[in-house]
């Protein structure tokens, strides 16, 4: 049952290291998803961080985000978060590096973050509202 294609041509990685990989990526990233069931109980754990510009939010956002886009996110404007506080943050979509811009902000001020994958058009594509 040995067919080559591109698929196939790259050997699969052993299982070892699929785990290793694999779980670590959810170390680093969420989905729409697990956010979208998250947000529906009044303490899920993180605050939702829409990074998009303003104009953008207002246009429409996943319910309970809070707009700080990642051109502001500083020292001075996440003070009023404590510092153990888990950010999600997201963009536009796949097509869309603002939340990588945030993330490595927020890291770089040795804050706890994760992506939400997908972004506005995941979130969409999962058939969830917006709120405006």
């Amino acid at each position: 049952m040995s067919s080559k294609n591109s698929v196939t041509t790259v050997v699969a990685a052993p299982s070892k290291e699929a785990l290793s990989h694999f779980s670590k990526r959810l170390t680093f990233e969420t989905d729409c998803w697990d956010v979208w069931d998250a947000m529906r109980s009044k303490s899920p754990g993180f605050v939702l961080l829409d990074v998009r510009s303003p104009e953008l939010f207002s246009q429409g956002h996943v319910p309970g985000a809070v707009n700080i886009p990642h051109g502001k996110i500083t020292t001075e404007r996440m003070a009023e978060y404590p510092g153990e506080t888990l950010f999600v943050v997201y963009c536009a979509g796949p097509h869309c590096n603002g939340a990588n811009k945030a993330a490595i902000r927020l890291a770089t001020l040795e804050r706890p973050v994760k992506e939400m994958i997908g972004g506005i058009t995941g979130w969409r594509n999962e058939g969830f509202a917006l709120e405006r």
